[in-house]
């Protein structure tokens, strides 16, 4: 079993079998709002302690092109995950976007590390498996706090081990250079948050939980949402 999605299932897994014992929040989002907030507040303190640290120092010693290079590579290899949705979704010409992207980046732009799709006016999807599923009409459930991996719901949990087979971890046999690869790309995606953190405001837990239900419902809808208003 590979370690990432070993800690995909343990997520799900630790969510299903504790879910009994939370206790009953008001929010009709968020009825699990008792089991959800102590996941939050470990993730917090370990994102506090070590991950922050890691990506702040990321960030110190590595040149801006050289973050940004890496962080296009990910993005490259996120293609193919887009592609693959975007297809499930009956999106023909998001997904000739999204293959045109992975042939241009991955040749011109050197394994991605160049992001000359965009500059070639390629626009990036942002498509996963949660969305495919929310697309054809499944509801996104209630609001889940997974350890470690986060914000989450009961539509989406399932969803990343899907998404899993088209993550290139599954497919790298030697142990080291999947973990080393696979660290680097959580402490790239840290790193990359760390300018966002001044927009949080009051109750964290609260922040988080909306944004997360608001940008999955804008995802899943393609942008088009009723306004509050």
């Amino acid at each position: 079993m590979r370690w990432s999605n070993h800690l995909a299932r343990l997520s799900v897994c630790a969510s299903v079998l504790l879910v009994p014992f939370a206790a009953q929040a008001a929010t009709e989002d968020d009825p699990w709002e008792g089991f959800n907030r102590p996941i939050f507040k470990f993730n917090d303190v370990l994102d506090t302690y070590a991950l922050k640290p890691l990506a702040q120092g990321y960030q110190f010693v590595t040149p801006q092109f050289l973050e940004d290079g890496i962080h296009n590579m990910y993005r490259n290899v996120g293609d193919v995950t887009n592609l693959a949705n975007n297809i499930m979704q009956a999106k023909p010409a998001a997904a000739g976007v999204d293959t045109a992207r992975l042939i241009f980046n991955t040749t011109f732009g050197l394994l991605g590390f160049f992001d000359v799709g965009t500059q070639m006016g390629l626009n990036r999807s942002d498509e996963d498996f949660g969305q495919t599923l929310g697309y054809w009409g499944v509801g996104s459930g209630p609001y889940v706090v997974l350890p470690l991996l986060g914000p989450s719901t009961l539509r989406d949990t399932p969803a990343k081990y899907v998404d899993g087979y088209t993550s290139p971890y599954r497919y790298i046999n030697d142990v080291p250079v999947r973990n080393s690869i696979f660290g680097l790309n959580i402490v790239d995606t840290r790193a990359s948050l760390l300018s966002a953190e001044k927009l949080i405001s009051g109750d964290k837990y609260i922040f988080v939980r909306n944004a997360y239900l608001q940008n999955r419902e804008f995802k899943v809808k393609d942008g088009q949402v009723e306004d509050d208003f």
